[in-house]
């Protein structure tokens, strides 16, 4: 049983609709993991949604694994880096990723799912918490 509906995630995030590259089984798998790593006293009511993002943030870089690994000599889990920079014969272009980024964000920066729920998981860290 997966602790997210999976329909209404993919009714949430419809990018990713397609349940042939982005399986029933990848989205149960993270969500497990957010299960495991989200405490409910903290998250309160908005813990289905740190779930959500969670999820979102990892099957997104999953999927990139899974790309690389369909091409010959691909491999994938290579960490890459936000790029700042690319250039095309005599076109450059540049963008500032400091303007997108959590501090101290680690690989959850690499996708807006990670930056968005890194922010949350901020918030939801903050203050005393009473045992």
């Amino acid at each position: 049983m997966s602790v997210i509906d999976q329909d209404q995630f993919r009714k949430d995030f419809p990018e990713f609709a397609d349940a042939e590259k982005f399986t029933n089984g990848m989205i149960d798998f993270w969500a497990g993991v957010a299960d495991s790593l989200l405490n409910v006293s903290r998250w309160g009511d908005i813990r289905e949604t740190g779930i959500k993002l969670f999820v979102a943030h990892n099957i997104a870089l999953q999927a990139s694994n899974v790309k690389a690994s369909k091409f010959p000599g691909g491999v994938p889990g290579q960490a890459t880096g936000l790029k700042s920079n690319q250039s095309a014969g005599q076109v450059s272009v540049g963008v500032d990723t400091q303007a997108s980024i959590e501090s101290s964000g680690g690989n959850y920066n690499l996708t807006t799912y990670g930056t968005t729920f890194l922010r949350l998981s901020k918030i939801m860290g903050m203050g005393g918490l009473q045992l």
